[in-house]
């Protein structure tokens, strides 16, 4: 799970990540639409994760698992997209959030997902 993202999958977690920055702007800059952009740039980061990783189609199902069986998840990675979809359902259950305080909350995370998305695209010689 550490070999280096082939360049398909990179593409598409640089895109999605560089959409999710985008999203958070624009959740910034018409706060009366932040809660769409908000959710948009979550689930975006998340893809990129995802793309990061592998296969989105084999790894989502692991995530949704780990989330409904609520295990103790040891691999940091996991739990981090575990921590995303949780996130994404409460915004989804409650829409009506503190903006501030959610757009900073998502930042971070976008932050961190960069921080994945660099790790694993490291192109191998």
């Amino acid at each position: 799970m550490l070999s280096a993202m082939d360049s398909y999958r990179k593409g598409w977690a640089t895109r999605y990540l560089r959409e999710a920055k985008a999203e958070l702007n624009a959740a910034r800059n018409t706060p009366y639409m932040a809660a769409g952009f908000i959710m948009e740039a979550l689930t975006k980061a998340q893809a990129a994760i995802y793309y990061s990783l592998g296969d989105p189609t084999f790894i989502v199902p692991i995530v949704h698992e780990t989330l409904n069986t609520q295990q103790n998840v040891k691999d940091p990675v996991l739990n981090f997209l575990v921590e995303i979809e949780k996130s994404l359902q409460q915004l989804a259950q409650s829409p009506k959030v503190d903006n501030e305080k959610t757009i900073e909350h998502v930042n971070d995370i976008i932050e961190f997902t960069s921080e994945i998305v660099e790790l694993f695209g490291c192109e191998s010689s």
